[in-house]
Parts: structure tokens; sequence; C-alpha cells
């Protein structure tokens, strides 16, 4: 469920929000939410795992043999033919 929330925050805090928000195509509530969600909920791990990368976590799959080192073998390989 969402509800509104009022803030005071100084002006140009404000402005450079919205820029930023702007150029990476996000808007300044779900920054705000991001950042709160991010600072008030336990993490499992001893490390934080970013808004942006929870966003694309499961977006690329591979199968389970698939070879990760044999792929970029692959990669290097033809990079410098």
């Amino acid at each position: 469920m969402n509800t509104k929330l009022t803030l005071r925050l100084d002006e140009a805090v404000i402005q450079r929000t919205k820029k930023y928000a702007r150029k990476n195509r996000v808007s300044v509530s779900r920054l705000v939410e991001s950042y709160l969600d991010s600072i008030t909920r336990k993490r499992a791990g001893s490390f934080e795992i970013t808004p942006l990368v929870q966003s694309i976590s499961g977006v690329a799959k591979a199968g389970r043999d698939y070879d990760y080192k044999e792929d970029y073998r692959k990669h290097i390989s033809e990079k410098y033919k």
C-alpha cells in the first residue's frame, strides 16, 4: 500500500534530486523509498545489495551447466584474434 508523505527539504537538495531522478529515469518517490528501505531493512548477509542491483536481479538467466569461464575464454579469443 502506498501512502503519501510530506517532507521539508532544502530547495537546492530538491533540485539536485529531481535532476538526478530525471537523468536516471526514476521518480523522486522511488529514490526516497529505496534509500529508506535500504537503511531500515535488516540484511541477512554482511554486505548490502543496492536498489539498482535488486531491480535487475534475475533479468538474465543461465542454465545450471553454463560455463562462465569457457564463455569468457571464447570472448577473449575472439577479441584478440
